[in-house]
């Protein structure tokens, strides 16, 4: 007994095995312990820079986002600023879309080498947009609160379960398909159905948007509709969410004194909630606006007109930066880059705008919500 506490005195303790290392018949540290002792040195080095300096590496970590929009945006106006130099206020005012003449030789205007006859308007693309992403928030908000109310408070606990997954699926579905399913299937739906019955409307200057030709099914209303069921799941389960974390005893309380459903949803549930929703819905609208290829599909794909009927053909901002881009790139001026990468910068202003729209809603609802 002796003879092993002799043997062993003076070796490092070992925290992988709880003992003391093993030595080789030399006397000399196991080798093979090494490369534990440098992770374990390495491990405690890391340790103690993150607990030393928390404030820091949160700082770093915290201004990536900001620092890749600040370089998105910078890139961005860098490349439209030519454009806009020569495209000036009427970018955004007027509707004409050309991009020139590809033989003769290019002019150059305030400086800037662009074809002959170019000339570039977005006003129809900014309505597109604003158009279909009111339409699919007008389908969407009242069906997602809705599908949100029934699915916690009527269903069980194990089919709310399950609309929840499919929930998930829809989100994870690619625009693509929404597309073709809207190409292929809704468009044709709604000009063979839903037209007919429009085009009886009285033809009076308020209902005339809602009847007009059909064409092969592509327009507004469709790119709306695809548009609408594809937010639906954004909006539907931050509601869900939402309505959880109601207090039950609340709930209960309304209806003790007699209060139907529906006043339960729109005097307890509702004022709960309502902040949530806003931010809710300004999620699904920033997902309406920057959406691509559903969009193309189904929206006709036209440039320099704006929609005079729900059925009538249009186009968006990012829908028209997707199907213009290649074409653009034949332009040796690069001018036509430079146009659409102006639109970009519009789209940019126009998600901005509707960011601070939504703090104010939110900033307001919170208010009410503490002062009620």
């Amino acid at each position: 007994m002796s003879t092993h506490t002799s043997s062993t005195q003076g070796l490092p303790f070992s925290p992988l095995r709880g003992s003391p290392l093993s030595a080789s018949p030399k006397g000399q540290l196991n080798s093979s312990k090494y490369p534990y002792r440098v992770f374990l040195g390495l491990a405690r080095w890391w340790r103690a820079v993150v607990e030393q300096s928390p404030q820091y590496l949160s700082a770093v970590l915290g201004a990536i986002p900001f620092l890749a929009l600040v370089a998105i945006v910078i890139i961005l106006f860098h490349e439209a600023f030519p454009a806009i130099k020569v495209n000036g206020g009427g970018f955004v005012t007027h509707s004409k879309w050309s991009v020139g003449s590809e033989y003769a030789n290019p002019i150059r205007r305030d400086g800037v080498a662009t074809p002959v006859g170019a000339t570039y308007g977005a006003w129809p693309l900014i309505l597109g947009t604003l158009e279909a992403s009111a339409l699919a928030l007008i389908i969407a908000v009242p069906v997602s609160l809705l599908s949100a109310l029934i699915v916690v408070e009527k269903l069980s606990a194990r089919a709310s379960r399950w609309v929840g997954v499919f929930l998930e699926i829809l989100v994870g579905i690619p625009s693509v398909i929404y597309g073709l399913w809207g190409a292929l299937t809704l468009g044709p739906f709604l000009a063979h159905h839903l037209a007919p019955i429009a085009n009886h409307i009285p033809n009076v200057p308020i209902l005339r948007f809602f009847r007009g030709p059909t064409y092969n099914g592509e327009g507004l209303l469709t790119a709306g509709v695809v548009l609408g069921i594809m937010i639906i799941p954004i909006i539907a389960s931050t509601a869900r969410d939402l309505i959880r974390q109601v207090p039950a005893s609340l709930k209960d309380g309304g209806r003790a004194i007699g209060m139907t459903d529906f006043e339960v949803s729109r005097k307890v549930i509702w004022p709960w909630i309502k902040s949530g929703i806003v931010g809710a819905t300004f999620l699904g609208l920033g997902r309406a606006l920057g959406e691509t290829m559903a969009v193309l599909m189904t929206c006709g794909a036209v440039l320099g007109t704006t929609a005079h009927s729900i059925f009538s053909n249009m186009n968006t901002i990012a829908a028209t930066i997707v199907s213009q881009l290649d074409s653009a790139q034949t332009d040796g001026t690069g001018f036509a880059v430079r146009s659409l990468a102006e639109l970009g910068c519009i789209l940019i202003v126009i998600t901005l705008i509707c960011n601070i729209g939504a703090k104010l809603l939110l900033s307001r609802a919170t208010h009410d919500t503490t002062t009620t």
